[in-house]
């Protein structure tokens, strides 16, 4: 199952429950295979809610059964340094510091670190040091908060 295939799976479930699936990561195989889902609301994630989604995501996965082998499952808050992995979190945290890392050069660079200007569907604006460059959501290979810049 793709992670694609697996936020479809278990989105619903936690979004009912009042929380936003943030960001779920996969690695399967040998002794170390994990599942971990990270989760938000706009008050803050404390353990209580990472137990709740974790009752609520293992029951889903028992009894669809779609990964194979052992895996943990992790739950958790996407922490300060939280990726951005949604069009609704570039526009969320608009205004704040970012570290994007592109999966091909743009204007000869990679990695860019400066001011969320704006988002839309198909791109982000970042500031970086007075000049802004656009870069293409499709091409971001990741996009972090950079934690009390702001």
């Amino acid at each position: 199952m793709t992670r694609e295939e697996l936020i479809e799976l278990l989105e619903p479930a936690i979004v009912r429950l009042g929380y936003e699936l943030s960001d779920l990561e996969v690695k399967l195989g040998g002794k170390h295979g994990f599942l971990r889902v990270f989760i938000d609301k706009p008050d803050g994630i404390g353990l209580d809610d990472c137990e709740k989604i974790s009752r609520a995501v293992s029951a889903i996965l028992d009894v669809e059964d779609p990964l194979p082998g052992h895996y943990d499952l992790e739950v958790s808050s996407p922490g300060v340094d939280r990726k951005l992995t949604k069009n609704a979190h570039f526009q969320r945290f608009t205004g704040e510091t970012v570290k994007v890392q592109m999966r091909f050069p743009i204007e000869g660079r990679r990695r860019f670190r400066g001011t969320l200007v704006s988002s839309d569907d198909e791109n982000i604006v970042v500031d970086v040091d007075g000049v802004s460059h656009t870069l293409p959501v499709a091409t971001i290979d990741t996009a972090r908060l950079v934690p009390g810049v702001n």
